[in-house]
């Protein structure tokens, strides 16, 4: 659920400055993406547990399938009302985090360790970048920010396409391959996806700049809660391509 961190977009956050006496600070980010990260973790660990010892055969529960549309949903809404947010967006990291502690249970099962792994790269991830922006080495240009929103835009319609012919019982060639191609295939997914953060902190701090309202804290970490949730999938899908 993220092209661009889709959530973060300057339209929004000038549609909502100077409409509200408090103003977002970057601490009010912070606090509210630890506060969703929390319950990512929390509702993670009941999806690990819930999906149990997953055996020769693996069968999806259909609370599954009830968190991924329900989070997908709460996703588009939160997109489209920006100002439900501070609702809207523990509910989407309540819901995503089933999923991924399912998805999370299934990749150890198979691959023991992998888990951790892709914990520890999507944590060092974060901090390598995030280091990177504060220190200025990484400038957000018109270009880069075009290019990285193409890429992603790009990704996606391979993802929606690969998904429309799996029900025809195709795939688009090379996507799941455990090859080398496959694996320089998700090699450049998951360094898309770490360049969305980038685009993240920039939104963030332009808002900030622009004196978003203090409301606007639950979007700006919703935002950022997807594309780390993205970034994680994609490490995850790498690390076990690798191990196959």
């Amino acid at each position: 659920m993220s092209a661009r961190s889709p959530a973060l977009n300057e339209e929004v956050f000038s549609r909502e400055a100077g409409t509200s006496e408090e103003v977002m600070t970057i601490p009010d980010v912070v606090r509210a993406s630890l506060a969703l990260l929390t319950i990512l973790i929390i509702t993670g660990a009941l999806g690990w547990y819930w999906i149990g010892d997953p055996g020769t055969t693996v069968s999806i529960p259909a609370w599954f399938w009830v968190g991924l549309l329900g989070a997908l949903a709460v996703g588009i809404l939160t997109v489209v009302k920006p100002n439900l947010a501070p609702f809207t967006a523990p509910a989407y990291a309540a819901l995503e985090g089933l999923v991924i502690g399912a998805i999370s249970r299934l990749f150890e099962y198979e691959f023991e360790g992998i888990v951790l792994q892709a914990v520890m790269l999507t944590v060092g991830v974060f901090a390598v970048l995030l280091g990177l922006y504060a220190s200025r080495l990484i400038k957000v240009t018109e270009n880069f920010r075009l290019g990285v929103i193409a890429a992603t835009g790009a990704i996606f319609l391979v993802y929606l396409v690969n998904l429309i012919l799996h029900f025809f019982g195709l795939e688009v060639p090379y996507i799941h391959d455990t090859g080398p191609v496959g694996i320089i295939i998700s090699l450049v997914i998951v360094t898309v996806a770490a360049l969305n953060l980038v685009l993240d902190f920039d939104f963030i701090e332009r808002a900030v700049t622009d004196q978003a309202p203090r409301s606007m804290r639950w979007y700006a970490a919703f935002g950022l809660v997807v594309t780390l949730v993205w970034l994680y999938l994609e490490i995850l899908r790498l690390l076990g391509k690798i191990r196959s």
